[in-house]
């Protein structure tokens, strides 16, 4: 489901173009060189390797060529064939005027939650949200104003399992391109992951490994922090362990009391679960091995 798109200008045929490979001599030419065949016309490239010597190589394209669904099928078949299998490339092609088609999972805390939805709503996000999903029942009318549905699945002690079954039920259907965990406070199992088959980003507090539990902030208090972080990161089977995206900080004194070191947490969960969101659905962020690269 998208905003109303009735005023929104035309969106250009640009197509992202994202790459790693063993770093080898001749990989920009050979890229470059296919799509000036396939008459295209190049408008952005950034690359990194990791060493010049043996490491990985990674780059992101976005090239501008009008292409009907037989025509793009066409360019990927020529591009693994020509390009991608004789380099030995992991790639993918993405139409960047179809928006990643995602999920939002969320138990009590609105904060990010809303604030996707509000930038989702003001088109600043490259989003087509399917539903919003809760093992609690408290964010429904917040959901349905925006229009969207809202289901709830509790999740029952000793019943995890049907929970994440009945969860899976719903986003296998919608056939989404990512989930979000927006403050959603349950382990998801590596059976479920594998099963999604898409990728989850999930944002938390950056006090890991201290101060663990329900009550982070206390802790923190008590031991004087002098900084209040965030950190956006990919989903896998260890808790909280997957690759990061984005990070970021404020600064706080003895002059804030747990509940202002909150709000303050609150604030920069959702604005770096926002950079990590804009970045994914954009194909800026490619992962390497337990890191990213974010062009």
């Amino acid at each position: 489901m998208n905003p109303d798109e009735s005023t929104a200008p035309a969106l250009p045929p640009i197509t992202r173009l994202t790459i790693a490979c063993p770093d080898q001599p001749g990989i920009v030419a050979a890229t470059s060189q296919f799509l000036t065949r396939a008459g295209a016309n190049i408008v952005h490239s950034d690359q990194h390797t990791t060493d010049p010597r043996g490491g990985t190589f990674f780059m992101r394209m976005e090239f501008d060529l009008a292409l009907d669904a037989g025509q793009r099928a066409e360019l990927e078949t020529a591009f693994a064939s020509e390009v991608g299998e004789p380099l030995g490339m992991r790639w993918r092609m993405w139409d960047a005027r179809r928006p990643k088609r995602v999920a939002i999972l969320v138990s009590r805390e609105d904060h990010c939650l809303l604030d996707l939805l509000w930038r989702w709503r003001r088109r600043e996000l490259e989003i087509d949200v399917r539903l919003v999903a809760s093992n609690h029942p408290d964010l429904r009318e917040d959901a349905e104003s925006f229009g969207l549905p809202y289901a709830h699945i509790p999740v029952e002690r000793n019943r995890k399992q049907q929970a994440e079954r009945a969860l899976l039920d719903l986003l296998l259907p919608e056939r989404v391109d990512l989930v979000i965990l927006a403050r959603y406070m349950q382990i998801l199992s590596g059976e479920f992951l594998r099963e999604l088959g898409a990728p989850a980003i999930n944002i938390h507090h950056s006090f890991l490994p201290a101060f663990a539990g329900a009550a982070p902030y206390g802790q923190a208090k008590e031991r004087g922090v002098k900084l209040i972080g965030a950190t956006a990161h990919y989903v896998t089977e260890g808790l909280d362990e997957g690759p990061i995206i984005e990070q970021d900080t404020v600064r706080v004194s003895h002059r804030e009391d747990v509940p202002a070191l909150m709000r303050l947490g609150a604030d920069i969960e959702r604005t770096v679960l926002a950079r990590a969101v804009r970045w994914h659905c954009e194909d800026r962020v490619l992962q390497a091995g337990e890191t990213t690269v974010v062009f």
